[in-house]
């Protein structure tokens, strides 16, 4: 199956700004790779690991409470491997040097995986479905509560007494 381009392209510029990237790769939740830009790694033998590793966090998400599934970071001896949701249906992972910023990496990698999201959200609209799907929900209306207002720390008394 032919990459999707609008993907790699994404991959591509991500690799860009982030240049301690190895390698980055877009699977399907089935396995199979959408796009990949990974030099010298086989994408579908990584892709079968993903599919793997990402049921399993899963299920530790759910089995712990802690919600739907966002990322995987795993750290090895000569890096990292970050996986991310890329949608409903799409996981974006990298591969990343040990040396690299990990608060840039996780930055950036949800920055991608939300566009490659979208992406593939736009490729459903845009071919034919082959099934009806059923209507989204719509997301409740978030509403915030008033925040107290603060006191000068002038006017906050503090005593140790015994």
């Amino acid at each position: 199956m032919p990459a999707d381009p609008h993907v790699l392209d994404e991959l591509r510029r991500l690799r860009a700004r982030v240049p301690q990237l190895t390698g980055a790769l877009a699977t399907g939740l089935d396995g199979r790779v959408l796009a990949q830009d990974t030099p010298g790694v086989d994408g579908d033998a990584v892709a079968a690991l993903i599919e793997c590793a990402h049921g399993a966090a899963v299920k530790l998400a759910d089995a712990t409470g802690q919600g739907e599934f966002r990322e995987l970071l795993v750290r090895g001896l000569h890096g990292f491997v970050a996986t991310y949701a890329a949608g409903d249906g799409a996981v974006l992972t990298l591969l990343a040097q040990d040396r690299v910023n990990t608060g840039r990496l996780l930055l950036e990698g949800r920055r991608a995986a939300a566009r490659i999201g979208e992406l593939g959200e736009l490729g459903d609209v845009r071919k034919p479905a082959r099934h009806a799907r059923p209507a989204a929900k719509a997301a409740a209306a978030r509403t915030r509560t008033p925040r107290a207002t603060r006191t000068s720390t002038t006017d906050a008394r503090t005593t140790t007494e015994s």
